[in-house]
């Protein structure tokens, strides 16, 4: 096997997803030209597989530093593997085609690799990202995910994304999905919040038993400054335990927090903008934790989730009621 699909799992439609992603959320205070200069870094460094959405507004920053990177020799378009994710204003079935295509045009870019739907909630179709009431509630909409996903179905077939999954999907959610009748296309991944303080062990089982990949975000905990995060969360890279696994390996504990999940089978992103931390971030692929420090670290679940997203608690889709 090459050196390119041995840090890269096989999804259930035959396409190859590198294991490590380079995360591009910001918060609002950071300006959109560091995206680009983040991005450049990251696949200097090593990361082929970006992770990005349209609700982080950056996609033409990151898409041109793909394209610049592409330029001057360092990759092909085909070492990269994007991931873009439809926003919950575009669930019904006729706005999924031109999201997408609104992201390719920020990106200038003929295809991505993975669109995902964001979050099962839909809001209010409309150029406002969080549509909101005059009493500052999130307006939702209702739409059935069994027609959006055939949107989806139509965007892979027309060449517009090599494969589809989802994000933020329960188990249930997931069988609702797999169980629709006439379904062409399996979801390859189910992008959820995993860390050693939320293992998700037991959807991670399931996506397993269905030959879904799991992809963890906010794997290294998360930075305080999102309106949706919880202000009073653990900082996970402080754990003790972590800490101490860490010093054993002679790493930090974001590295063993990332190397725990692709021990785990689980595709995980990484995301920092700063230059020292995105170099560490790629350097998982030269240790491994022992069977017992993953269970150390399996044994600091707690189910803690740092996003809650608390403004869909009413409706119907909202994914966290459930265990898992």
């Amino acid at each position: 096997m090459d050196l390119k699909h041995s840090r890269s799992v096989k999804l259930n439609d035959g396409h190859f997803m590198p294991v490590l992603a380079f995360g591009t959320l910001a918060s609002d205070d950071v300006p959109k030209s560091k995206a680009a200069e983040a991005t450049k870094m990251a696949i200097d460094v090593g990361f082929r597989h970006i992770d990005a959405a349209y609700v982080y507004q950056n996609e033409k920053e990151v898409g041109q530093a793909i394209r610049d990177k592409i330029a001057d020799g360092t990759v092909k378009r085909e070492d990269i593997f994007y991931t873009t994710k439809l926003w919950a204003t575009f669930l019904r079935p006729e706005l999924v085609r031109p999201a997408l295509e609104r992201s390719l045009k920020n990106l200038q870019l003929d295809y991505v690799d993975l669109f995902i739907i964001h979050i099962p909630t839909a809001m209010k179709p409309g150029e406002e990202l969080m549509p909101k009431d005059a009493s500052s509630k999130v307006i939702v909409d209702t739409v059935d995910l069994h027609d959006t996903w055939e949107a989806l179905e139509k965007c892979k077939d027309a060449g517009l994304t090599k494969s589809i999954g989802v994000s933020n999907f329960n188990h249930k959610l997931l069988e609702m999905i797999l169980n629709k009748p006439g379904l062409k296309y399996k979801p390859v991944c189910n992008q959820v919040e995993c860390h050693p303080y939320l293992n998700q062990s037991k959807l991670l089982e399931f996506c397993k038993s269905k030959d879904i990949i799991l992809v963890a975000y906010a794997a290294l905990g998360s930075q305080k400054d999102f309106e949706w995060v919880e202000k009073d969360g653990p900082v996970l890279l402080e754990d003790p335990i972590l800490n101490a696994i860490a010093k054993k390996h002679g790493r930090n504990p974001g590295q063993v927090a990332l190397r725990y999940q692709v021990q785990r089978g689980v595709v995980v992103l990484a995301k920092s903008f700063n230059e020292k931390r995105i170099k560490e971030n790629f350097q998982i692929f030269d240790f491994e934790l022992t069977p017992e420090d993953m269970k150390a670290i399996d044994g600091l679940n707690r189910n803690f989730r740092y996003f809650q997203s608390r403004m869909f608690v009413d409706h119907p889709n909202f994914p966290f009621r459930d265990e898992y």
